[in-house]
């Protein structure tokens, strides 16, 4: 009793010292703060420490960390109205110092993203509200922690899916006004609304957007084609399964050392801990560089290569070309007119003359219509 009577006390200074912001009305058993339509762009500092239903409602509050801040201070909290603001971003602890709240209501915000530990630390929480917002993909695990949730709302979202990986304790959910694909990625919330038999509030506009031949047909009696999902999922398990094999594979080759505190001193090798992702990308970006330089490598080089190619002609003569020459230019110079008043000797002068012109052979050929002796006998 003392202990409320100090309560009461702080909390009469408080609203004496700030009689704008603290508009509470304090009972013998609550304090309810109503901090609604004020323009507010953060919590006030000045509420009673010992307040237990507080309303935020139609303000400009985004939920900082200095709000967060605020709310960690408001332990006995059990309902909190934060709906009709401008929050977009519902932050891992958010709430996290709140043990004894059981409503909480977000509705008619901005929220486009939740974080998985949004709500930690809400143990109590019976009801949340989520109504009206921009939200695209949520998973079930953002409730988990959630053990005292019995009735979660949905409606009016941008949801296509609902993966429920861990089945909910829920007792009514409110789903309506998403735009839902009835196909394999509904099929786990399809499969726990009828197993648990939760009651599904409006569920006469909680309806299928797609595919076409599903349209306004209800998500729970949708009918879902179970054996294609049975084959993409089991294909989706191999190629998962496949790939972490080989990673496993590659690094216990790859990355071993010698352990002698775990084996003995016996000699045998330990594996190391697998790669993370931050090596498997920086062997990516490696294997991207040194591809690419290969390549700037080859395009640069290649035109110079293929110019040495074509311009190479040069080879010797083998003794059959040698022999194909000699008839060829016999049959030359027996086309060759005939020139009235010249001899033999004369021919033999003009192909010394002719032959005079022709680039030096290489040297390894002999050339036969070189009177070899008659040159000696000149000499």
């Amino acid at each position: 009793l003392n202990m409320k009577l100090s309560w009461l006390m702080i909390c009469a200074e408080i609203m004496f010292l700030n009689p704008v912001t603290a508009d509470c009305n304090v009972t013998s058993q609550r304090v309810t703060c109503d901090e609604s339509g004020k323009k507010l762009h953060t919590i006030p500092i000045s509420l009673c420490l010992n307040v237990t239903k507080l309303s935020l409602k139609n303000n400009n509050i985004a939920l900082n960390d200095n709000d967060k801040k605020v709310l960690q201070r408001l332990t006995n909290l059990t309902e909190l109205y934060l709906n009709e603001n401008v929050i977009s971003v519902l932050y891992n602890n958010s709430f996290c110092n709140l043990p004894k709240l059981k409503i909480l209501d977000i509705s008619n915000n901005y929220i486009t993203t939740v974080h998985q530990a949004a709500f930690a630390g809400l143990n109590q929480l019976s009801k949340l509200n989520l109504f009206h917002n921009h939200i695209t993909q949520l998973d079930s695990d953002v409730f988990t922690s959630l053990k005292s949730l019995i009735v979660l709302n949905l409606q009016d979202n941008l949801l296509k899916s609902f993966h429920i990986k861990s089945p909910l304790k829920l007792i009514k959910i409110i789903l309506a006004g998403n735009p839902w694909n009835c196909s394999c990625d509904l099929l786990d919330l399809q499969k726990w609304l009828t197993t648990f038999n939760v009651t599904m509030e409006n569920e006469n506009n909680t309806v299928c957007a797609f595919p076409n031949t599903q349209k306004m047909i209800s998500i729970r009696t949708a009918i879902i084609q179970t054996t294609d999902c049975g084959l993409k999922k089991s294909l989706e398990t191999t190629v998962t399964s496949t790939s972490t094999k080989k990673l496993q594979s590659f690094a216990s080759l790859t990355f071993l050392s010698p352990s002698n505190n775990d084996t003995g001193n016996n000699g045998t090798w330990a594996e190391l801990p697998l790669l993370g992702k931050s090596w498997t990308f920086l062997g990516g970006v490696l294997g991207f560089v040194l591809s690419t330089t290969l390549l700037i490598f080859t395009a640069i080089k290649c035109p110079t290569w293929y110019r040495y190619l074509i311009s190479y002609s040069h080879r010797r003569l083998e003794e059959n070309d040698s022999e194909m020459f000699e008839q060829e230019f016999s049959a030359d110079m027996n086309s060759f007119p005939t020139v009235p008043g010249t001899n033999d000797e004369h021919s033999i002068v003009i192909f010394e003359k002719t032959h005079a012109f022709v680039p030096e052979e290489d040297g390894f050929i002999e050339d036969k219509y070189i009177d070899t002796h008659g040159i000696s006998e000149e000499s």
